[in-house]
C-alpha cells in the first residue's frame, strides 16, 4: 500500500557530490520523521540523518557539514545532498519514513526504500 522509491546513487570520485532522493506513494495520510540510513559491507545499518515534519534535522557526526537532508511535505519526498564525499561513505543508502496510512487503516509504521548504492572511489 505504501512504497518508498529511492534514486540518485552511483559512482563518484573522492571529494565529489551526489544527491539522493526518495519519494513516498500510496495510501498516505501523513508522514512524520524521514530518515536516511546506510549499510556498508559487513557493518550495521546506521542512521545518517533525520528530519521531522517541521524540518528539524539531526546528523551523524561524521557527515556533519558535508551532508544536508531536506524534505518537501507536499511532494512526499526526502533528499540527501552529499558533498565532499569520502571512500568511507561507500554504502547502500536507505530511506525510511514514519507513515500514517489513510482510511480505513489510520495507523503509523515505518517503511523502507529498496536502497541505492553509493560508491566513492578513484
Amino acid at each position: 500500500q505504501v512504497q518508498l522509491v529511492e534514486s540518485g546513487g552511483g559512482l563518484v570520485q573522492p571529494g565529489g557530490t551526489l544527491r539522493l532522493s526518495c519519494t513516498a506513494s500510496g495510501n498516505i495520510l501523513s508522514i512524520g520523521g524521514m530518515y536516511w540510513y546506510r549499510e556498508a559491507p559487513g557493518k550495521t545499518r546506521d542512521l545518517v540523518a533525520s528530519i521531522d515534519y517541521d524540518h528539524k534535522t539531526w546528523y551523524l557526526d561524521s557527515v556533519k557539514d558535508r551532508f544536508t537532508i531536506s524534505r518537501d511535505n507536499a511532494k512526499k519526498t526526502v533528499s540527501l545532498e552529499m558533498n565532499s564525499l569520502k571512500p568511507e561513505d561507500t554504502a547502500v543508502y536507505y530511506c525510511n519514513a514514519d507513515i500514517t496510512l489513510g482510511r480505513p487503516h489510520y495507523y503509523t509504521q515505518g517503511y523502507w526504500g529498496q536502497g541505492t548504492q553509493v560508491t566513492v572511489s578513484s
